[in-house]
């Protein structure tokens, strides 16, 4: 029961970033889709018989670590308290869910990899 509410809160807290006109949606949409993916890699290995994969580093603590941080940060430079950095057509929220992007595909990465090892174990 634990599962359904966190995916159903990964698209409603990233559409909501997406569509809060401080970031590229395009980026915004990949991040809420790819967050999706993550999750069911991990269920995944449940799924054909073995055990549910936690592993990599954007699980979803860390994906809110990452956006909380890339929010603040947003906040910040938008209220004046500290100087506008440059980074050219990306804002901030773009550069937190590109590094969000990137590390759900590592995790996804390192959850097939560990559900292939315990499923070629299990075989043996």
């Amino acid at each position: 029961m634990n599962d359904l509410p966190d995916r159903v809160s990964d698209v409603i807290i990233f559409v909501g970033v997406t569509h809060s006109d401080l970031m590229n949606p395009l980026i915004g949409y990949w991040t809420a889709i790819l967050s999706l993916f993550t999750a069911y890699v991990g269920l995944f290995g449940r799924a054909i018989g073995g055990r549910r994969e936690f592993g990599g580093i954007m699980s979803k603590p860390w994906r809110m670590v990452a956006l909380s941080l890339g929010a603040l940060a947003t906040f910040m430079w938008r209220s004046g308290q500290a100087g506008l950095p440059d980074f050219g057509r990306l804002t901030i929220l773009d550069w937190t869910c590109l590094v969000i992007i990137a590390g759900c595909l590592q995790t996804m990465i390192v959850r097939l990899k560990r559900i292939v090892t315990a499923l070629q174990n299990g075989a043996r």
